[in-house]
């Protein structure tokens, strides 16, 4: 084990790392505003992998093109379908459990609209020009897709933070995690400000299923692999909080990445060992969550 294996693997970590956080901050988003629980986040990371494929692989377009119809294509669906169809439970009795019942159904639904539109067959998209090979440092070659990966992902990070503290918007939504009823009261739209926030959390599901699509299969089902870890990093995080899915995300891809390199046949297994150790010395999550009251 020399110091560019290390290096490698360490990237390799943080491209995992920034895909499961782009994917779970999204989660966390909707959870942290609406204490709603998107099951179905998944199902948009999957759409916006298909919605890349259409536009690369189909249409032969330009990938920037492909990343922004993904998002705009899984964040339109996504706000449609807090409008139309989650909007209709909120505040009702056992929320929790028709949430959870109602987004598993819209798994199923988006699966078989994946399956009617695009077939069962595996679909593959090719990395964008100039980033389908490496960058060279020393005897180290790291891809240079994966730096594109990391870079999008600290750029995300950054406005993130920037739109939730410095901007009016950002400020609305934190106050709407807060106490809805006191942010209608002051004559805010409290239901649009749901419905935007849903549509910007999966549109961040669906332009990471479009960015991790040159990297891995493009398949009906990816959704419930991502939904899966992306939940492990908003468990070990803390529910609904935006800095503590970071720290779970950049954690577990880093013990991923090791932990295929070494022991690769108890890969998996690893995954859930972190978070049951992180539970046991902190079960609140890494970080305290945000408390939220219902309307």
């Amino acid at each position: 084990m020399d110091f560019s294996f290390l290096l490698t693997q360490m990237v390799s970590g943080l491209t995992l790392a920034t895909l499961l956080f782009l994917v779970a901050s999204g989660l966390t988003l909707i959870f942290g505003v609406g204490n709603v629980f998107n099951f179905a986040h998944g199902s948009f990371y999957m759409l916006g992998a298909y919605l890349g494929y259409q536009v690369v692989t189909v249409w032969s377009l330009n990938f920037w093109f492909a990343l922004l119809f993904a998002a705009l294509g899984a964040g339109v669906f996504g706000a449609l379908i807090e409008c139309l169809v989650l909007r209709r439970i909120y505040g009702r009795a056992n929320e929790g459990g028709f949430q959870i019942l109602l987004t598993y159904c819209l798994i199923l639904i988006i699966d078989d609209l994946v399956k009617l539109v695009w077939g069962a067959e595996y679909k593959s998209i090719s990395r964008p020009a100039g980033f389908s090979g490496s960058l060279t440092v020393g005897d180290i070659a790291i891809p240079s897709y994966n730096l594109l990966i990391i870079a999008i992902g600290l750029v995300v990070v950054v406005a993130s933070w920037w739109i939730l503290n410095r901007t009016r918007p950002g400020k609305i939504a934190r106050a709407a995690a807060v106490d809805r009823e006191m942010l209608g009261a002051l004559g805010i739209n409290v239901p649009l400000t749901m419905t935007v926030v849903f549509g910007i959390a999966t549109a961040l599901g669906g332009l990471t299923g479009a960015l991790a699509a040159p990297l891995r299969t493009v398949t009906p089902g990816a959704g419930i692999e991502v939904i899966i870890d992306s939940m492990i990093v908003v468990v070990m995080g803390g529910m609904g909080n935006f800095w503590g899915a970071w720290l779970g995300a950049l954690l577990l891809g880093e013990v991923n990445a090791f932990a295929v390199a070494f022991v690769p046949e108890w890969a998996t297994l690893f995954s859930f060992l972190v978070m049951v150790v992180v539970l046991i010395f902190k079960p609140e999550g890494l970080f305290a969550p945000r408390t939220t009251r219902k309307v």
